[in-house]
C-alpha cells in the first residue's frame, strides 16, 4: 500500500484527482501519524479526527474532484482564524471555548479548493510572541525537540516540519510565518497588503498582518499561496535576471546577527550570481527609529486584541504587553510611520528588485514556558534572534523565509527574500531557484 504521509500537497492532489488515492485514506494516514507522533512536539491544541474524515469523504464525493488544486490534502490551521464548528482560542484561557458558526475566508477558500482542515495549531497567548507555549502546551521544533518551533504560528510549522500535514495555514503581523518556517526548515511567504484576505484579531494588528502557508517546497508554497488569493490563473514567468541585493545587517541597532545565518545569506549569493542575477551587498537606509516604531506597534496590537478579556486568566507577559502598547494606539493608528518607512525604503527597491537576508539573528530560544517568565526577558529573547522580519509588516511589502544551509547541530538554517509590492510570485520564482541548486531535506528525521 502506498503511503501518502511525508509526500508534497502537490503530490496528494494529482493523486486524489487521478483517483490513485482517497481523500478518507491520505487525511486517515496523517490523523494516524498526528496520534503517535504530536505528544512529541506540541503542534496541535484541537485535532478534529472524526469530523475530519467525514469532511475528506464529503471531498471524495464532490462532482468537481478532478478539478480542485488541493483535493483531499490535509491542512492544519492556525487557532486565530475560524474553523466552522470549532472555538477560537488563540492560544488563551481568556476567550470563549465556543463554536463558531462560519469559517474564515481563507479558511473557506481552501475547504473550496478540496483541502481537509485535520485540526487547530497551537500559538502562543494572542499570537503575540516568536516562541509558541502556554495554557495549550508547548510548541517544539522537529528537528530539536530541546528548542522552540519559533511563533507565533509555531504549531503550523512544527506540525508540517514534523510531516503532520502536508501544508498549514498561518499568519504574519510582525513575523509570525517567517520565523517559525526559518527555525523549522520551511518555506513560507507573507503577502505583500491586501493580497490575501486578512480578518486577524481586531484589526490585523493596524493593517501589518497578513495570512500565509508554510510547506516544504516552493511549489506547494505556490500552490497554496495561490488558492489563498484566489488567483485562477496559473502563474508562469520566464526566468529573469534580477537586481538582488545582500545584506547581512541586522534592522534594528544593538543586535548582531551570529554567523551560521551570515553565512547562509552569502552562499545564496553566491549561487544565485552563478544562476545569472545581478547580486551586490548593499545595505537598505533603516532609520534609527525603526526599533522603538516595531516596539510600539507591536504592543499596540496587542493592547487592541486584548480589549474585552479578562485580564485575570491572560498571562503576566501578555498583561504587560498590551498595557505598554495602550499609550501608543493612537498614534500607531495615524500610520504616519509606516508611511515615512515606506517612502525611506522605495528609493532602494527602485534599484534592487529583491532584498536577500538572513532569515534570523540566531537560532530560537529554548522550548520553555515562556508564558510563565517576565515581560523584558521574553522582549529580550525575540528581539535578539528575530530582528530581520519586522520592517515587512510596517511597510506590507512581501517577504519569504525558505531552508538554506545548516546550524552547527545539523538543523536548518534559512535566508529571508524581500520585494516590492506585487512582486510575490518574483520571489517564488528566486526560491525556487534557490530550491533547485541546494535542496533541503522537506522534514525532520523524526520517525
Amino acid at each position: 500500500m502506498t503511503s501518502w504521509v511525508g509526500r508534497t500537497a502537490a503530490e496528494i492532489a494529482t493523486a486524489v484527482r487521478e483517483k490513485r488515492a482517497t481523500p478518507r485514506e491520505v487525511v486517515a494516514e496523517h490523523l494516524a501519524r498526528i496520534d503517535r507522533l504530536d505528544g512529541r512536539f506540541g503542534a496541535f491544541r484541537r485535532v478534529r479526527g472524526d469530523a475530519a474524515l467525514a469532511e475528506a469523504d464529503a471531498v471524495g464525493d464532490r462532482a468537481d474532484l478532478s478539478e480542485l488544486p488541493l483535493a483531499g490534502v490535509p491542512v492544519a490551521v492556525k487557532d486565530n482564524l475560524a474553523v466552522r464548528g470549532e472555538s477560537v482560542r488563540n492560544g488563551s484561557a481568556a476567550t470563549p471555548d465556543t463554536p463558531v458558526g462560519q469559517d474564515h475566508v481563507t479558511v473557506a477558500r481552501l475547504r473550496a479548493a478540496g483541502a481537509v482542515v485535520v485540526g487547530l495549531t497551537n500559538v502562543p497567548e494572542l499570537c503575540v510572541f516568536g516562541t509558541t507555549e502556554g495554557v495549550h502546551g508547548i510548541a517544539r521544533n522537529p528537528w530539536d525537540t530541546t528548542r522552540t518551533a519559533g511563533g507565533s504560528s509555531g504549531g503550523s510549522a512544527a506540525a508540517v516540519a514534523a510531516g503532520l500535514v502536508p501544508i498549514a495555514l498561518g499568519n504574519d503581523g510582525m513575523g509570525s510565518l517567517r520565523i517559525p518556517a526559518a527555525n523549522c526548515g520551511l518555506v513560507t511567504i507573507k503577502p505583500g497588503h491586501g493580497t490575501v484576505p486578512a480578518g486577524i484579531g481586531n484589526g490585523d494588528w493596524f493593517g501589518m498582518s497578513e495570512n500565509g502557508p508554510l510547506a516544504t517546497t516552493v511549489e506547494d508554497a505556490r500552490l497554496m499561496f495561490e488558492v489563498l488569493a484566489d488567483e485562477r490563473e496559473k502563474h508562469a514567468s520566464p526566468p529573469a535576471t534580477r537586481r538582488i541585493a545582500l545584506s547581512l545587517r541586522s534592522p534594528l541597532l544593538g543586535v548582531r546577527v551570529s554567523r551560521p545565518y551570515a553565512d547562509a545569506a552569502r552562499a545564496a549569493a553566491t549561487l544565485l550570481t552563478g544562476a545569472g542575477h545581478d547580486v551586490r551587498p548593499a545595505e537598505p537606509p533603516y532609520p534609527w527609529w525603526l526599533g522603538t516604531t516595531s516596539l510600539a506597534h507591536w504592543t499596540a496590537g496587542t493592547a487592541v486584541d486584548a480589549e474585552g478579556l479578562d485580564p485575570r486568566r491572560l498571562a503576566r507577559r501578555t498583561r504587560v504587553h498590551a498595557a505598554v502598547g495602550r499609550r501608543f494606539v493612537r498614534s500607531v493608528r495615524s500610520g504616519d510611520r509606516r508611511a515615512q518607512l515606506r517612502r525611506r525604503l522605495e528609493p532602494f527597491f527602485a534599484a534592487h528588485d529583491v532584498l536577500l537576508t538572513p532569515a534570523l539573528a540566531r537560532r530560537g530560544p529554548a522550548a520553555a514556558p515562556w508564558h510563565e517568565r517576565g515581560w523584558l526577558r521574553n522582549l529580550l529573547a525575540n528581539t535578539t534572534y528575530s530582528p530581520m522580519t519586522p520592517p515587512w509588516n510596517l511597510t506590507g511589502w512581501p517577504a519569504m523565509s525558505i531552508p538554506f544551509g545548516a546550524l552547527p547541530n545539523g538543523a536548518p538554517c534559512a535566508v529571508q527574500l524581500v520585494g516590492r509590492p506585487g512582486s510575490e510570485h518574483e520571489l517564488l520564482d528566486v526560491a525556487g531557484q534557490l530550491e533547485a541548486l541546494e535542496p533541503w531535506r522537506r522534514t525532520a528525521p523524526v520517525g
